[in-house]
């Protein structure tokens, strides 16, 4: 691979690992140090490899590379070095037999550990999910803000905020216990869906940004899957949906940036081994007595990959929407389930069930009453898609929008 594409792409796999291994060993006080050993890392690696050619094994020269430069700080700093010598994990006081471990293990145990650091309750989920893509996922700022469609000095603060809070609570960076696993795993696991769901349901128009996020949020949860400890039902659940889910995402967005209505959907586009994967993951969640959100979620996503319409897809998505609502209740879930309500009852008695809801500040709430009263009441359709392009922050739905008014508009002339 040519150095000008090889850097980004280890920098994207390579700087979460070598960020957490050394989070997890300075502790929590010192993310900026780490970060900022890596960050120089890397560009000592642009600087050197556009010189001297990329090594044989570019990988191994990153982490000798940072293992160098932090002796190198630790000879250097001696306030650093003092500060730390309690929480650094070696007993040697001599700083060149120091050596950082980036066995794929202790990466695997440090992104871990930093995982559940990362998700701690006393900071906003907002703040978790921008640290799990600042840190664990190896996002830039500027990648960040994008996600978020945020400018870039929000993010800043955001993250900022969020370390200071970490700190002041004395929040360690450790192998996660028992216990803790137990208290804390559906926060963790919450993230993790919020995470890709900002990249499933972004109105972002970067769709190769939207995948990253998504692929993100699918790696970390494999990672879960690696330990026996929080390989639980749940999380099985969890990757089951996150599979259903991307199976369709090529399917979702035409050649333009359109967005595609999953009925208009063309089916060859889905990604049958992700799937299978799917199926493999939904039936491993089926162990244990427990019945999450994410089952649910997860059983809706599995009916969504039949295609075909019958009376028994859709009433099973109802029923599973019936319950998922009673778990917890949420207004997307609720229009989602209004979707299906009309499949099963037909879009009279579905006009009903929706405007029971009256979501006035949600343009999806519009759209969707915009598509009942489609060939029932073409003129409330058109008022109805119109409430939703005023409400839409979103180029690609507003022009599906458009077309929709355009549609009924010429039919009803």
């Amino acid at each position: 691979m040519h150095e000008q594409a090889l850097i980004p792409n280890l920098f994207r796999t390579e700087y979460r690992k070598i960020v957490s291994v050394l989070c997890s060993t300075f502790g929590i006080d010192h993310i900026e140090i780490a970060e900022d050993i890596v960050s120089d890392t890397f560009l000592t690696a642009t600087e050197s490899w556009s010189i001297n050619g990329i090594p044989e094994n570019p990988t191994a020269w990153l982490y000798t590379v940072a293992k160098n430069k932090t002796k190198n700080h630790l000879k250097r700093d001696q306030l650093f070095q003092q500060k730390i010598s309690t929480e650094i994990k070696y007993t040697s006081s001599n700083t060149e037999e120091f050596d950082i471990d980036l066995s794929q293990k202790n990466i695997i145990d440090s992104q871990l550990a930093m995982m559940f650091t990362i998700c701690n309750p006393s900071i906003s989920k907002e703040s978790q999910i921008s640290l799990a893509l600042n840190l664990l996922c190896g996002f830039g700022t500027q990648e960040v803000a994008d996600a978020f469609l945020v400018n870039k000095e929000v993010v800043y603060k955001r993250l900022k905020r969020a370390k200071e809070k970490l700190k002041t609570e004395g929040i360690k960076i450790e192998q996660p216990s028992a216990s803790q696993i137990n208290s804390n795993l559906q926060t963790v696991l919450t993230t993790l869906y919020l995470l890709f769901s900002e990249g499933y349901y972004s109105t972002s128009q970067n769709a190769i940004l939207r995948k990253d996020l998504c692929e993100e949020a699918i790696r970390l949860t494999l990672l879960l899957l690696e330990n026996p400890m929080t390989n639980s039902p749940s999380t099985n659940a969890l990757l089951s949906m996150m599979y259903f889910h991307s199976s369709r995402f090529n399917a979702r967005i035409s050649e333009n940036g359109e967005n595609i209505l999953y009925e208009e959907q063309d089916d060859t586009l889905w990604d049958h081994a992700l799937i299978e994967k799917g199926i493999k993951f939904l039936n491993q969640s089926a162990s244990g007595n427990s019945l999450t959100k994410f089952h649910l979620e997860a059983a809706i996503a599995y009916w969504h990959t039949k295609k075909k319409d019958t009376g028994e897809k859709w009433e099973n998505i109802l029923h599973l929407y019936n319950q998922l609502l009673q778990i917890e209740y949420s207004p997307i879930a609720a229009l989602n389930r209004t979707f299906a309500f009309a499949k099963v009852r037909g879009k009279s008695a579905a006009i009903s069930e929706a405007e029971k809801l009256n979501l006035t500040d949600n343009s999806f709430y519009y759209s969707l009453l915009g598509h009942l009263y489609t060939d029932i009441d073409d003129m409330k359709a058109i008022e109805n898609f119109e409430k939703a392009l005023k409400l839409s922050n979103s180029s690609s739905v507003s022009y599906t929008l458009k077309k929709y008014i355009d549609q009924l508009t010429g039919k009803n002339r």
